[in-house]
């Protein structure tokens, strides 16, 4: 690892994956990529990225170099050195931990497991799944962890759309099943980002993932409620927010929404809500910040609902909706867990019509929950688009979008994200939600 001439292979090729391949590759590693999706190989064989977050170029670069290789064929993990898992930890439809991918993934591992070899999980999960789910299958092979293979923990920390870090800055937490697999994390990862966390257990890396994830939660559905509150009381939450932010100790400001997106909030907190229920010990906090965020879509279409009546006398059911933003946040095409989808299935419930602009969504994507929405595209974002609606949810307050323009066209506006008072632009027809 110290003079770079261990092989990495990194399983799972998506926003987690494909930043951290393409760092640990201009680092001077020689990397492997591996991924059951065929098309992702083709496009980066061609040297195209599809996440914004990679440029086309730094694939193409450390392709050229011969750093960078990517393949659905798993047999080439054999001749890794280290083998990263960036597979994907969803909820089931009871919201339970689904960790099909990362059971899978290792058994892939472990058909082709020999001595010498790191294996490090990256996947967001609960406490205890690095020692006691994959590692007992890696140990099946007859294979010692810390003996003839070496395990550990590093959580990812990406934050898709962040202009101000990337990979190798963001502070990165490792810990290591026992005091060689530590080292090995902390010379692999130390070569490719700038601070190592070294913690003492792959369970206290899990934890500090889910940590971060369930503070953002909480403190969210903290101010999704003020909001719900504050509206009652003729009270604009968003300056409540603006002014309580100016005391510069003891507070941290977090802004309300249509609900919560992306593949860490709305799902880590449940990975230990599970995990406690083995405790008999109870998560009230958490799994109240859960009913409170999942309940913002409904409130926004009641009050969405609310406003076509007051400004138009027209009843949802009878109103085409045109939503604004897919993304579950601004200014990147990640579409997981969006709220906007919700939104759209909650409008449509009701008998309304929806259509949708994001300029980095062009169609809505296959998704599990979401199967009937798979292939509806974008509409233009022009006055005779916006006229032709019934009204407008700011559901994701995309930057490239031209607010000034749409007040004017507009006949009705529900803004979840302030988004219009921030650009200065204030009407009748603005309601906030």
């Amino acid at each position: 690892m110290l003079s770079r001439e261990a092989h990495a292979g990194v399983i799972g090729l998506g926003y987690v994956g494909l930043p951290l391949a393409m760092t640990v590759a201009r680092n001077g590693f020689r990397v492997t990529g591996f991924d059951i999706d065929a098309a992702k190989i083709v496009s980066l064989e061609a040297g195209r990225s599809y996440i914004e977050a990679v440029p086309d170029a730094v694939v193409a670069a450390e392709t050229a170099a011969g750093r960078f290789r990517s393949t659905t064929d798993f047999a080439g993990l054999a001749d890794c050195d280290v083998i990263v898992i960036c597979v994907p930890t969803p909820l089931t439809r009871h919201r339970d931990p689904d960790l099909s991918f990362v059971t899978r993934t290792t058994q892939a591992i472990a058909e082709r497991l020999r001595p010498g070899q790191l294996i490090v999980l990256e996947s967001t999960t609960y406490p205890g799944t690095t020692d006691d789910v994959v590692k007992p299958i890696l140990e099946r092979t007859g294979l010692a962890s810390g003996a003839d293979f070496f395990l550990g923990f590093s959580p990812e920390r990406e934050d898709p759309g962040n202009r101000d870090f990337e990979t190798s800055t963001i502070p990165k937490v490792v810990a290591g099943d026992g005091p060689d697999a530590s080292r090995l994390m902390q010379a692999f990862y130390g070569a490719v980002v700038r601070t190592l966390v070294p913690v003492s257990s792959n369970g206290t890396a899990e934890a500090v993932k889910l940590t971060e994830n369930i503070f953002r939660a909480v403190n969210i559905a903290l101010v999704n409620e003020l909001k719900v509150v504050y509206e009652a009381m003729g009270i604009d939450v968003w300056e409540v927010i603006e002014a309580a932010k100016t005391k510069p100790f003891g507070y941290m400001p977090f802004y309300p929404g249509p609900g919560l997106g992306g593949h860490c909030i709305p799902i880590d907190p449940f990975y230990l809500t599970w995990k406690s229920r083995e405790y008999e010990l109870p998560t009230r906090f958490i799994e109240l910040a859960g009913e409170i965020n999942s309940a913002m879509p409904k409130h926004v279409v009641t009050r969405l609902a609310e406003a076509l009546d007051i400004h138009s006398g027209k009843a949802l059911s009878r109103s085409k909706v045109l939503v604004i933003g897919l993304a579950y946040k601004k200014n990147v095409p990640d579409t997981r867990e969006s709220p906007s989808l919700k939104l759209i299935e909650l409008i449509e419930e009701r008998g309304g019509a929806t259509c949708y602009f994001d300029p980095h969504v062009p169609e809505i994507p296959p998704t599990r929950e979401y199967g009937a929405f798979r292939g509806r595209r974008s509409v233009m974002l022009d006055e005779e688009t916006v006229k032709g609606v019934d009204a407008v949810l700011i559901s994701t307050d995309h930057d490239s979008v031209d607010y000034e323009s749409l007040a004017r066209w507009a006949p009705l506006i529900v803004d979840t994200r302030n988004v219009f008072h921030r650009k200065g632009v204030s009407a009748p027809h603005i309601v906030k939600a």
